[in-house]
């Protein structure tokens, strides 16, 4: 029997509960500092605002983990542009259930994320790194990519949060054009 995210969801935390009881005050700063770095541009707003059905989210995250506090944010950042999206979040090392279900690349990574429509219903899952971070790893172990020195920090974020954005719009388009909530919503 598949796991039941739907049912695991209200039992997440939100975001500033996952940090209050996770994360150290030296992990907290780095988050808040991620978080405030975050600008979504006046499209990215925009995008978001316009989505016109609910979205829950599952959040597999360590405070302690550079790549959750490197990518979380943004999540927080999209919440907080449209009241149609709802994140909760779950610790790797507490929620070993959780854990347990999003194993990839046979372990416990994070952040891993999975897409919920309004009612539970499992839509996709995301994670652990996006493809330009991973380009990024790549090119500094020698793959095809070619580091040109040329990318700023805030270059590489903007990156991740429109890589992330692009997961969540996605995922709107597929509960927007769902026959079975098309029904449900009459339109």
């Amino acid at each position: 029997m598949p796991y039941d995210f739907g049912a695991k969801f209200d039992s997440g935390l939100t975001y500033t509960a996952f940090l209050d009881r996770h994360a150290t005050p030296e992990q907290r700063r780095r988050w808040d500092d991620t978080f405030a770095a975050m600008e979504l541009s006046a499209e990215q707003t925009s995008l978001l605002e316009s989505f016109t059905r609910e979205m829950k989210v599952v959040v597999l995250a360590g405070a302690w983990c550079g790549d959750c506090i490197n990518q979380c944010p943004a999540f927080e950042r999209f919440a907080k542009a449209t009241d149609k999206i709802q994140v909760r979040y779950f610790d790797r090392d507490a929620d070993a259930d959780v854990a347990a279900e999003l194993h990839t690349c046979g372990a416990a990574r994070v952040p891993c994320v999975v897409f919920l429509s309004e009612d539970g219903q499992f839509c996709g899952r995301y994670g652990d790194r996006t493809l330009s971070k991973y380009r990024k790893m790549m090119s500094n172990i020698g793959g095809a990519a070619c580091p040109t020195g040329l990318l700023t920090a805030e270059d590489e974020r903007n990156s991740v949060v429109q890589e992330w954005l692009n997961e969540f719009e996605r995922i709107h388009a597929m509960l927007r054009t769902s026959s079975r909530l098309r029904q449900k919503h009459g339109d």
